[in-house]
Formats: structure tokens, sequence, C-alpha cells
């Protein structure tokens, strides 16, 4: 009878310890259930801040210089991704600036003979720094917003300073054209009055 009792004792032992292990088990599987529940249904947050300067213009280009401008490579469309990207979500930031990373190297390799001037190239090599700068700021897994706002900051002035010199530089050729022009209408004035003084001497003459 001892032994009876012993194996009944630990039979319901035994049967304790399953029914609690059972329910420790289905308590536990409801709580990841819950957790991953809240996960998948929990909105992933957006960075849905403006960054850049929204009320950024860029200098106009004269007639002269959108006239030369526009059979160089990429350049308009560089200008349009640099007039827009200013006020800006990131990921629309991270789409433009890509785009222009990609349109300055294309702008870099050829540059017209007429804008190919030491001033002019060192504003590319500005502007293609702050680009690829800017470019690299965006795509930061952390991103610091003060630094974005100054790299910001140094493309809009780059740009801006890339237009300024492509208008000067047309404007001065512009005027010296306008100077060649007029020194040679004067030079041919001079010849036609020398012209009619020789013939006048040469009627002179001739009585």
């Amino acid at each position: 009878m001892n032994i009876e009792l012993v194996y009944l004792q630990l039979y319901a032992y035994l049967m304790k310890y399953l029914i609690l292990l059972f329910f420790s088990f289905i308590l536990f599987a409801c709580g990841n259930s819950s957790e991953e529940s809240i996960q998948i249904t929990q909105p992933q947050k957006i960075n849905s801040s403006i960054y850049g300067n929204s009320g950024f213009k860029l200098p106009v280009l004269s007639e002269n210089a959108r006239a030369e401008v526009i059979h160089w490579g990429a350049f308009e469309d560089f200008e349009e991704q640099a007039k827009t990207i200013n006020g800006n979500n990131i990921e629309s930031i991270q789409n433009k600036s890509k785009l222009m990373v990609s349109h300055i190297d294309s702008i870099m390799k050829k540059i017209p003979d007429t804008l190919n001037t030491p001033i002019i190239y060192s504003r590319l090599i500005v502007v293609k720094t702050r680009t690829h700068l800017l470019n690299q700021e965006v795509n930061k897994v952390h991103l610091d917003s003060k630094r974005l706002q100054d790299n910001f900051k140094e493309l809009n002035s780059s740009v801006t300073h890339l237009m300024i010199q492509i208008n000067e530089k047309m404007e001065k050729d512009a005027i010296d054209l306008q100077r060649i022009d007029s020194e040679k209408k004067e030079l041919e004035q001079q010849k036609q009055f020398l012209d009619s003084v020789y013939k006048a001497e040469l009627e002179d003459q001739k009585k």
C-alpha cells in the first residue's frame, strides 16, 4: 500500500507540473503574439520636417548666358534641381541631391570654351564639392539637422556665385565685342575719309 501511495503522489505531482507548464506556455505565446501585433500595427515614424531655404531663388541668367548654357550638357537639369531642392523633406532632398551629383559630374566633363575660364572653373569645383557634401549629409543614418542646414547654405551660395560669374563673363564678352565692333567701324570710317581725300587730290592734279 505504501508503494501505491507513493506512486499516486508522484503521479499527482507530475500532473500538476505538466498543467502548470502548459498554462505557462500558453501565457508566454499570448504575450509574444500581443507584442508582435503591437509592433506590426504601430505606424512607422517618418521624418516630415522641411529643410533648406524655402524662399531661395537663383540669379536669372541673361539672354546671352542662357544661349550659351542651353547646349551645355546637363547644366539646365542641374539648375532646375538647384532651384527646387530647398524647402523639401528628407526623401525628396535625397532624390534631388542624387540627381544633382550626377548632373554636376556630367557638367564638369566638358565646359564650353566660352565659359572655360579659371574663375568659372573654380566656381564649378566649389559647387561640385558642396553638392557631394549635401548628398552625403542627407543620406547619413543619424541626421544632423544643423549640419544639413549649413550644407544647404553653402550649396545655395556656391551655385549663386557660379550664376553670377557666368552672367559677368557673358556681359564682359558682349562689351568686348561691342568695343571691337566700334573700333572696326571707326577704322572703316577713317579709311573712307582717307580714300575721299586721296580722290580729291587726284582730281586737283588733273586740273
